[in-house]
């Protein structure tokens, strides 16, 4: 199972070079997305959303129904080629819904071993905290997988790093 992660910058590039089954973006509402050629709606789910991880007025925060959706998507995919998940920088929102396919598609996996995985992968990896909160209820994990995730740590933030680079998250 390979999960690519990437900023917008380099999601075109990616999509085309390594030939993803399926797609997830993940943007701010009212941002561009990418057109990836030979990925409808099936294959390429969009989703807008801030990355912010507490409520703020005139921000759309990440929600049990954009989750589910998210959930649902990555459910379809049957791991025979990578997934592509990229954000903006390719730092939080995207390796959070990394680490929650990661999860969901391992459910006999512990989540520490998961969140260490990512970290090995990626050492600017910010998790979106709000977004493994409600996966992690969603997914019945009582609370490990925020747990794993505060015990990796931060990987840094947008305003240091710039974007981070791609990199993939290979699990059995």
């Amino acid at each position: 199972m390979s999960i690519i992660v990437c900023p917008l910058s380099r999601a075109p590039q990616i999509a085309h070079e390594r030939n993803p089954s399926h797609v997830v973006s993940l943007l701010d509402p009212g941002s561009v997305f990418p057109t990836l050629h030979g990925f409808g709606a099936d294959r390429h789910l969009r989703v807008g959303v801030h990355d912010i991880e507490a409520d703020e007025a005139g921000l759309d925060a990440v929600c049990d129904k954009r989750i589910r959706t998210i959930l649902d998507f990555i459910g379809a995919w049957e791991r025979d080629a990578p997934i592509l998940i990229h954000c903006y920088a390719g730092i939080s929102r995207s390796t959070a819904t990394a680490y929650i396919t990661a999860c969901a598609h391992n459910p006999h996996l512990n989540e520490s071993e998961v969140a260490h995985a990512l970290r090995a992968a990626s050492p600017t990896a910010s998790p979106n905290r709000r977004f493994i909160a409600i996966a992690d209820a969603e997914l019945g994990r009582g609370g490990r997988m925020s747990k794993a995730i505060e015990a990796i740590g931060r990987g840094g933030n947008w305003y240091e790093i710039g974007e981070a680079a791609p990199f993939t998250l290979a699990l059995a």
